[in-house]
């Protein structure tokens, strides 16, 4: 059965049964969450839809947000620009390991509250050393230490993508700008991804996220911080709501120390484009083959 008869037989089943019941007869097939709408499940892929099918959705997702949160917002669909290629670089000389990058990443993004959710890691790593896996996250003292160097570590947009490869409903894809995104409404929640990228940069949305009506940020995109529904997988996308207006992502402007370089790798004024041709980059696993659009660097 194609893709559009088995949607429409989907969408008959729904009809006949009405939308608790035609839930419970899915129930073997998808987890099902309880709030979900029939028109929620029966969404077509984001790539299929033209601008006023795209409209409804958007308002539709605003209008929920509102009954869930209590909170309005406005969610747009922002698309890459033409000659815009982004790139992200970290000076790991200057990062002293604050997690003022995590912090902001977890309020700009509409992370679950209580779990303190983020997309980004910070490793605290020996000097001397470069094994991630004994790496800490949960350390607790003041930074930076003398001993130390700390690596944050977060979705590193490769351009040869594992996640990508491996999905099985094409619910994640790369850009023309070089940014993964997910159609969060298409994901299964499978989790495959989240096995394959060698970046551990997925989340799982175990449960619906806690976001207090005050604390929601109303400014967001279909493919980026709107508040994800339970049972899907979610991931940085470099804040595209916010770098495909000309902003900066939320981390970087929450540096306290300039350790973050973003910006269009296609442009040769770029500071991105000055550091990746001055400095002595390197990218984190470079021998599987991914080819990260983020890069690392030291002073000197």
């Amino acid at each position: 059965m194609d893709d559009t008869s088995r949607r429409d037989a989907l969408k008959v089943g729904g009809a006949t049964l009405g939308a608790a019941a035609f839930a419970r007869a899915l129930a073997p097939l998808t987890e099902w969450e309880p709030t979900t709408s029939v028109d929620a499940f029966l969404q077509r892929h984001y790539k299929e839809l033209d601008p006023a099918e795209l409209g409804t959705i958007l308002r539709r997702l605003e209008d929920e947000t509102l009954e869930d949160y209590g909170a309005s917002v406005s969610i747009e669909d922002v698309r890459p620009t033409p000659g815009v290629r982004f790139g992200y670089a970290l000076n790991l000389s200057v990062c002293i390991g604050c997690r003022r990058c995590a912090e902001a990443c977890h309020q700009e993004n509409n992370h679950d509250r209580p779990s303190h959710q983020s997309y980004i890691r910070v490793l605290e790593i020996d000097k001397g050393s470069i094994d991630l896996e004994k790496g800490r996250t949960d350390y607790d003292h003041a930074v930076p230490r003398g001993d130390k160097f700390y690596m944050p570590v977060q979705c590193h947009q490769c351009d040869n993508a594992p996640c990508v490869k491996v999905c099985p409903v094409e619910a994640t894809w790369k850009e023309a700008d070089g940014i993964v995104v997910v159609d969060y409404n298409w994901c299964i929640g499978c989790r495959y991804c989240e096995a394959a990228c060698p970046y551990h940069a997925r989340r799982f949305n175990w449960e619906k996220p806690e976001i207090p009506a005050e604390e929601v940020n109303p400014d967001q995109a279909y493919l980026s911080n709107r508040v994800r529904p339970a049972g899907v997988m979610e991931k940085c996308t470099f804040c595209l709501h916010r770098t495909r207006k000309g902003k900066l992502p939320a981390c970087l402007e929450a540096c306290p120390t300039g350790a973050r370089v973003f910006g269009n790798v296609l442009d040769p004024d770029s500071e991105i484009r000055w550091v990746l041709e001055n400095k002595r980059v390197f990218v984190l696993k470079e021998d599987l083959g991914t080819r990260p659009r983020f890069f690392y660097y030291f002073d000197g």
